[in-house]
């Protein structure tokens, strides 16, 4: 882990992947990209029409739009946020999300968090157990090296810092590690199971020569997946016993001088996570969301549990609502049946985990003018997404369908170079058919 955590080196090494060069083998990207590196391709203006299907493509209007919305979200209530870098592993998208006045990163295993530190993220959440020797080790460099670094693990168990103690006890840190007690909730992920064990779990972390306590933390999102009534009580009553063993913690001297964390906040229920602990908020309490999926949304999970989806009356909030800054493109390879399209893009390219794509738009071509179109995706092989439609629909082989998208989290994944087309704040309102890339996000997945 290289301990970079300046503005400066942040800098330092998204332009150094500005000078990454292509070499014509990347998915989707044009033949044309081939001997040049990113910055000069960008210099070549390229267009939608530009590229080969299958295809991701974000809204750079989008993307303002949701990194100012959340920004404003967040600081009326009085909260800060740590949005969950795994949604999209791109530091150049971290870093707009730094500059929109998020508080740090949250990653969710060692190897993310060797890339956050690389590209010098200043303040990581580490939201797992990190209890990989080597891990340990490199992290405890790393905060040796660098004072100014800050990163926050969890553990939901003794066993958990018992196994952290054998690892650094060799390591000998400069800086202990800081430590959050993770809660659960039956039936949910990792945590523990109850306000005891959660408590013990922070007697160990203050015996610990090595660890440090910094806080609580937990995840509502496993226990519950939709906004009925008793999904967001079950969700409520979580989040009370979260806010209830911070105040325990606080009031027994468990934590040492200093700003303690109290960090919860998926991408679905982060209003009742504000409603619930924000009030905690003050001088010694810093109320950290971990929200990650806001900047992307999408036109599908997120689209209808989201507090800030239409849906679900975002207005209320007092703005208006997210919108959904990435699109697959996908070209029609076969119409075997009247009612049935195949189309070149399935499992390897767009996500399925949360629900299948949806057709919206069609077109000639990429980059010409395109118009609605009605059908379903009934399923997707590794290369291959059925679309079923009217018999009567006028779509030919060769031609290309715009499909939204459910799940960020399993969108990016798939893909190591995504490009950013200028125009729209809606991923639509451009006029032009064929808008010009500003931009090609690298991953790290």
């Amino acid at each position: 882990m290289s301990p970079t955590t300046t503005s400066t080196s942040r800098g330092d090494a998204l332009a150094a992947l500005a000078e990454y060069p292509l070499t014509g083998l990347e998915k989707s990207l044009p033949a044309a990209a081939a001997g040049l590196t990113v910055a000069e391709f960008l210099a070549t203006r390229p267009r939608l029409s530009a590229f080969r299907t299958p295809l991701l493509v974000l809204d750079d209007g989008a993307l303002e739009h949701n990194l100012a919305r959340m920004a404003t979200w967040c600081a009326e209530r009085g909260v800060d946020l740590a949005p969950h870098g795994k949604t999209t592993m791109a530091p150049a998208l971290w870093e707009r999300q730094l500059r929109a006045g998020a508080w740090g990163i949250t990653v969710a295993n060692p190897a993310q968090l060797r890339v956050a530190i690389r590209f010098g993220v200043p303040r990581v959440q580490l939201a797992n157990a990190l209890v990989d020797p080597a891990a340990l080790a490199e992290l405890a460099d790393a905060l040796g090296a660098d004072p100014e670094l800050q990163v926050h693990s969890w553990a939901d168990s003794v066993d958990t810092v018992a196994a952290m103690n054998s690892a650094l006890g060799p390591v000998h840190p400069v800086r202990p590690l800081t430590v959050l007690v993770e809660l659960g909730a039956p039936g949910g992920r990792t945590g523990a199971r109850d306000l005891p064990t959660a408590r013990a779990v922070a007697s160990a972390v203050s015996a610990s020569p090595y660890l440090v306590l910094g806080g609580v933390c937990g995840y509502e999102g496993a226990l519950a997946h939709d906004r009925t009534p008793a999904g967001l009580d079950a969700v409520r009553r979580y989040l009370r016993e979260l806010g209830e063993l911070h105040l325990a913690l606080r009031a027994a001297g468990a934590y040492p001088a200093g700003e303690a964390v109290v960090t919860a906040g998926g991408s679905a229920y982060f209003d009742e996570v504000t409603d619930v602990l924000a009030p905690l908020a003050g001088p010694d309490t810093r109320v950290l969301l971990r929200s990650g999926a806001y900047l992307i949304h999408d036109d599908g999970f997120y689209r209808g549990i989201s507090p800030l989806a239409p849906a679900n009356n975002a207005g209320a909030t007092g703005g208006t609502a997210l919108h959904s800054a990435m699109h697959a493109w996908a070209r029609v390879v076969s119409r075997p049946e009247p009612g049935l399209a195949l189309l070149d893009a399935g499992k390897r390219d767009v996500p399925y985990d949360e629900g299948l794509p949806e057709p919206q738009l069609a077109a000639d071509q990429l980059g010409a003018p395109a118009h609605p179109i009605t059908g379903e995706i009934s399923a997707v092989n590794d290369q291959h997404a059925f679309l079923r439609l009217d018999p009567a629909t006028p779509l030919r082989v060769g031609q290309v369908v715009r499909l939204g998208l459910s799940h960020p989290c399993t969108a990016f994944d798939k893909w190591q170079w995504v490009p950013v087309l200028g125009g729209g704040p809606d991923g639509s309102g451009d006029p032009d058919p064929d808008p010009v890339v500003v931009d090609l996000l690298r991953t790290f997945f």
